[in-house]
């Protein structure tokens, strides 16, 4: 019989890692809701705990087992190893929260005395563990923005006096929420200029906004690609989990440190994901397709001043080199300003019905809020200020819905409501 050639990632999210002869049939993975697991004889513990903790490196053919759930367990091996289809990645360790797999990854490559590069603006919550929890261990932070060139980034980073002890260069793109581009290939360029053979710096994106599907962020020279699988990944809106994909060798400092925290998902949540992954495909082209045509209906409405959506930059910007290069969609999320400020932004808000208030992204649903009263609400408000994080952004994460419908309900809570600009507010920035 011949063959088949090499399958697409969609095909594999169906068996890839699972036998069903493992588990008397069934055709997908059951549940594993062990906290243990027997070994066959003593010698068989005593070589799984040599490798689980480093004591030793394995044997030709030689395969880790199951110990406790903190170290692994098969719900969360089958969804570690999908997971890596999509990013081509060569490991994965997967978290109870995105926060979780955020704060492993900073904890693991950075030390007291280190210096952390990061983009902005960036989720609320990466911004407060970093300005707050990390310079309280004396990590010292410095951010630098979308339209920013390399040598003004690397002149910045020795301007600190501290280019010998940048460790970690850190972009989340597109930024939370103004969907401001950041160029992965310079990003790997300026850690390799501060790069030593005794310290190399890594570069680890957040991919959360755009998922795997859109953008895979380790061909374009990142060590280490982020997300909250609650996210995309999840989908439904009914599981909370983090996810760091890269090198086995860096995902596997980043699991020992996990191992320790005892962060891992749970298996229920790994089974949750596990089923999610087979339509992540499907949903995340809908929830495009319908994005496209908000984003048309929100630039031509009278009572919306801007619109952040990717699939509108302009050819011959540098935004639009970097989308064409890093990108193959548009992406499902929309973020725009409302004429009238805060109050306008609440009254359309207000009078939606099919939208729900909410925070969180790219599930099902499709959800809205302001992120500068919400999920930004702890950024500084010099930086919100400069990029235009005001009164009048909301932020939309579009779902599979019916796009007549969403717009029509969009339509009608648009119309009636004060959009008189209040006074000294600035006009928020391009990306």
């Amino acid at each position: 019989m011949k063959s088949l050639p090499p399958l697409h990632p969609e095909s594999l999210m169906m068996s890839h890692g699972y036998s069903p002869q493992s588990a008397q049939g069934a055709i997908k993975a059951p549940l594993y809701l062990a906290s243990t697991f027997s070994f066959t004889k003593a010698e068989e513990g005593k070589a799984y705990f040599e490798l689980a903790y480093g004591l030793r490196e394995p044997e030709a053919r030689e395969e880790m087992g199951m110990i406790y759930s903190r170290i692994d367990n098969p719900n969360l091996s089958i969804l570690e190893s999908r997971l890596c289809l999509w990013d081509q990645a060569e490991a994965a360790a997967v978290f109870e929260s995105g926060m979780a797999a955020i704060s492993t990854v900073l904890l693991e490559l950075l030390t007291p005395g280190d210096l952390l590069l990061f983009s902005s603006p960036t989720y609320g919550g990466t911004d407060h563990f970093i300005n707050h929890f990390l310079r309280k261990i004396g990590v010292e932070a410095i951010s630098f923005y979308p339209g920013q060139t390399r040598e003004e980034v690397i002149g910045m980073v020795e301007a600190s006096g501290k280019s010998d002890r940048l460790r970690l260069v850190y972009v989340e793109t597109p930024a939370n929420p103004t969907s401001g581009l950041f160029d992965l290939e310079m990003c790997r360029e300026i850690a390799d200029h501060f790069t030593t053979a005794e310290h190399p710096v890594r570069v680890a994106v957040d991919n959360t906004y755009m998922g795997p599907l859109w953008s895979q962020p380790l061909t374009f020279g990142a060590d280490l690609v982020i997300y909250s699988a609650t996210k995309y990944l999840g989908g439904h809106s009914d599981l909370i989990a983090g996810a760091v994909l890269g090198s086995a060798a860096l995902i596997k400092r980043v699991k020992t440190l996990r191992t320790f925290l005892g962060s891992m998902a749970s298996p229920h949540t790994c089974w949750l994901l596990l089923r999610s992954l087979e339509t992540l495909k499907i949903r995340m082209e809908q929830q495009a397709r319908n994005a496209a045509s908000i984003a048309a209906f929100l630039q031509s409405h009278p009572a919306v001043s801007k619109v952040f959506y990717l699939g509108n930059l302009e050819p011959g910007t540098r935004a639009y080199d970097i989308f064409q290069r890093q990108y193959s969609s548009g992406g499902a999320m929309i973020s725009f300003a409302v004429r009238g400020g805060e109050a306008a932004a609440f009254a359309f808000m207000n009078r939606l019905e099919l939208i729900k208030i909410a925070v969180s992204l790219g599930s099902t649903e499709s959800l809205i809020q302001h992120p500068d009263t919400m999920t930004h609400a702890g950024v500084c408000p010099e930086v919100k200020e400069a990029l235009g994080i005001n009164g009048s952004l909301v932020r939309l994460s579009v779902g599979v819905e019916n796009s007549l419908d969403l717009i029509r309900d969009m339509e009608r809570a648009l119309a009636g409501i004060s959009t008189a600009q209040p006074a000294g507010q600035k006009d928020l920035v391009a990306v």
